[in-house]
């Protein structure tokens, strides 16, 4: 049985969107200089805020930005990331935890950026979780 704080939810949740997103999209924590090349991308990371309940369950908020080639694609695909997170995820298990709520606050919005040739939208996931037992 693992304790709080023992799953890497960033690495669990990019694991379970690649799957749900296919190969024709990368999932990853960090965009480097090949981004355009590798659009569209769905960047995961864990924010430095969150709590626990002191013995399994974590609270966890996952920062997720989508890049696509355009302001329509980058919405569509959060939208898509968006119904796979609360649908989806909520009450599942994979191989390292189970996950109970999900809500996005706020909900996927367009997010500026600097590059001109690619659009970004995202949003902010509270997720429940604890370690698989």
């Amino acid at each position: 049985m693992g304790a709080v704080g023992s799953v890497d939810l960033e690495l669990d949740v990019i694991q379970w969107l690649q799957a749900k997103a296919g190969f024709d999209v990368v999932v990853r924590d960090e965009v480097d200089n090949n981004l355009l090349q590798e659009l569209p991308t769905i960047q995961v990371q864990r924010l430095p805020v969150g709590d626990d309940d002191g013995l399994r369950l974590d609270r966890a908020l996952i920062d997720v930005d989508v890049y696509a080639a355009t302001r329509g694609e980058a919405l569509e695909l959060a939208g898509l990331v968006r119904g796979w997170l609360l649908l989806e995820l909520r009450g599942s298990k994979t191989d390292r935890a189970q996950y109970g709520r999900v809500r996005s606050s706020p909900p996927p919005a367009i997010r500026p950026y600097e590059n001109t040739g690619l659009r970004r939208a995202g949003a902010v996931y509270e997720i429940y979780s604890h370690p698989a037992s």
